[in-house]
């Protein structure tokens, strides 16, 4: 069984972060990061008793930044597949199964959690926009096609993430992440 770490980059989501963590270990994920952003409300409190190790921005570095920080977090304690998924509760924790079944049946390095693959009634029309603006842009820049460049749930396997120093510690690192797969030749797929 690998030694999988899930991290959960996170800035003032109190009212949520909690039900995320929650909803993972009912899933059998007990390895939880959570790196707090410099939230000003008790993000960094709630995780903790949720039952997540919890990582400490002081100020807002920003999720790619926080991201980061829980990659090398959960390298140094011998992650072999680390999955990231937004505090937001925008993803469901549901879903991690299927992204670590696809990366080690297809043997794949990547497997990114599209939003899109199938009808998603709860993703807003300017929200669909902005997204597919964003797929866009990311496909010019990177030369790879994703139908969710800037899903924040993915799961790869700790090769590829020793590759993985963020230039941008803002929402950009999404599409940079993407660039790192073709800029080290990685194999990915989508669920």
């Amino acid at each position: 069984m690998p030694n999988i770490y899930i991290v959960i980059p996170a800035k003032n989501e109190a009212g949520r972060i909690g039900q995320v963590i929650y909803q993972t270990i009912l899933q059998g994920y007990e390895q939880i990061v959570v790196v707090d952003d410099g939230s000003t409300d008790n993000t960094c409190q709630v995780a903790r008793q949720a039952g997540a190790t919890v990582l400490s921005h002081r100020i807002n570095l920003g999720a790619g930044a926080a991201t980061q920080t829980g990659i090398e977090y959960a390298l140094g304690q011998g992650a072999d597949i680390i999955v990231t998924l937004d505090g937001d509760n925008q993803h469901f924790p549901e879903d991690i199964a299927k992204l670590v079944e696809t990366l080690i049946e297809k043997e794949v390095d990547v497997v990114i959690g599209s939003r899109f693959l199938l009808a998603n009634e709860e993703i807003p029309p300017l929200r669909r926009l902005y997204n597919r603006i964003g797929n866009v842009i990311t496909r010019l820049i990177t030369g790879t096609s994703t139908s969710d460049s800037q899903s924040g749930m993915k799961a790869f396997r700790a090769t590829f993430a020793r590759h993985i120093d963020f230039h941008f510690n803002g929402y950009e690192f999404c599409t940079e992440f993407i660039f790192l797969i073709r800029r080290y030749h990685a194999s990915f797929a989508e669920v």
